[in-house]
């Protein structure tokens, strides 16, 4: 080996344990933000040593340079100008964007070799790795962004014979994968292309908008694997490990986050949950039950006076952007002794670890931000469980409830706490359209209106209490 390759080799083994030194420390909220510049570190170098590299000529270099002067600016901007709420939206894109490149390096280097004395054939199971997977991942990204943009109806999209339909879809890319690998030629590598794209749609159609957290890291993780299946195509070592390393954690994170709904992987891919039902089931949507409504100084002075206080964040309190002002509120409180936790349910919000960021941002404390596991307990001992946006992640028809679609699904324990104050804009249900008992409970106080502006009203009542 020349010295020129050695030291190649290792600046990608530098970038290979920056990528894992950083994904190591987004273990933790604290080290979320290093672990970050880290990992850019480590693609900064991986890319400025693979540009020369695969790219010797002037030409290959210019162009390449171009693209990123072209594409880095599109990022910075759509990162800061992306509101909170949308920010699921822009992780599915981020998916489709990386699982589309991965199965067009594939293809690209497949139809270079082809006709050449390279050996085609040796490339063709790790790019119909990458073709599959990363067309699937693209057009699955891109149904979840409409999904979540509301570009189309969030729930469940059904059809009679739909698994069949999948069934005798994914047969055929089976067939086609096995003549590609065998054959190595390009009209069966875009059938197959073809064929995976229209794999992630239906892959997708039927998943509600519930379930999207599970599905974008379920993406993800494909996309991922899809770059390092390019790595074994181009022989890059940089993309096998960083590849593996966003494939791993992925599904890491996927296998987590079904357990946390309660429900198994299969049931949230194909359990369609989420669909309009009608008749009875869909009763709780008109309920005309009597509710007990409080007012923001009556809530404010309860809150002040009180001991332990855990505030409850779902997608309304990001929907409102009003996560200053929770932060505001529980430093009033915190001022005239009263302990301040937050309570994050795994699957809050619309993407992972939507509730942390968006507290982050806020400059909330590491140490108040309470996993389920370790909070859950100490909602018994806590005066006012105030539940701000969030709503089926305190149903109590997950634990009581035998016939409710999410039966079983761990939640947190707002209920048993003294008091519970509900923060809603109506009596509408959550994501999932359950009706939540919670809501009824004589113990529960609804403080109806923005998120925000309902928070702002609770600091100036505690100010005045």
């Amino acid at each position: 080996m020349t010295p020129v390759l050695a030291g190649i080799a290792l600046l990608y083994l530098l970038a290979a344990v920056l990528f894992i030194v950083g994904l190591k420390q987004l273990s933790s909220p604290r080290g979320a933000r290093r672990g970050n510049l880290i990992a850019i570190v480590g693609m900064v170098i991986a890319v400025a040593v693979t540009i020369p590299l695969l790219h010797p000529t002037a030409i290959g270099i210019v162009l390449i340079v171009l693209g990123v002067a072209i594409g880095a600016p599109i990022g910075v901007v759509g990162a800061r100008a992306v509101k909170m709420t949308a920010m699921p939206q822009m992780v599915a894109t981020f998916n489709g964007v990386g699982g589309g490149a991965a199965a067009l390096v594939s293809t690209v280097e497949l139809l270079r070799v082809t006709g050449t004395h390279a050996p085609a054939v040796s490339l063709g199971l790790p790019v119909v790795f990458s073709v599959v997977i990363g067309a699937v991942s693209f057009a699955g990204s891109g149904i979840a962004f409409a999904k979540l943009q509301e570009l189309m109806r969030g729930t469940p999209i059904t059809y009679r014979g739909q698994q069949l339909a999948n069934g005798v879809l994914a047969a055929a890319i089976v067939v086609l994968a096995i003549l590609l690998v065998v054959t190595a030629n390009p009209g069966i590598l875009l059938g197959l292309l073809l064929l995976s794209l229209a794999l992630g749609v239906a892959f997708v159609l039927p998943i509600g908008g519930a379930d999207m957290p599970v599905i974008i890291s379920m993406l993800n993780a494909f996309t991922g694997l899809a770059v390092a299946g390019d790595g074994f195509v181009i022989q890059s070592p940089v993309l096998i490990v960083g590849g593996t390393l966003v494939g791993a954690s992925g599904t890491l994170l996927t296998k987590l986050m079904s357990d946390a709904m309660g429900r198994s992987l299969a049931n949230v891919l194909f359990g369609a949950f989420g669909q309009v039902v009608s008749g009875p089931a869909a009763a709780g949507a008109a309920d005309a039950r009597p509710v007990r409504a409080g007012t923001a100084e009556d809530i404010g002075t309860l809150l002040a006076y009180s001991q332990r206080v855990i505030i409850v964040p779902g997608y309304g309190l990001a929907v409102a952007q009003a996560q200053h002002a929770a932060r505001e509120l529980a430093s009033l409180l915190e001022q005239r002794g009263v302990s301040v936790e937050y309570a994050i349910h795994p699957v809050a919000g619309r993407m992972p670890g939507h509730m942390n960021v968006l507290l982050a941002e806020a400059n909330v404390p590491y140490e108040q931000l309470r996993e389920m596991d370790e909070i859950n307990d100490a909602f018994k001992t806590a005066d006012v469980a105030l539940v701000v946006g969030a709503n089926d992640v305190v149903n109590p028809a997950a634990r009581s409830s035998p016939g409710s679609p999410i039966f079983g699904m761990p939640i947190l324990n707002a209920d048993q706490a003294k008091t519970v104050v509900f923060m809603k804009r109506s009596m509408r249900p959550g994501f999932a359209g359950i009706d939540n008992e919670l809501l009824y409970d004589p113990r529960t106080i609804m403080l109806f209106g923005d998120a925000k502006d309902s928070l702002v009203k609770l600091a100036a009542a505690v100010k005045a209490a």
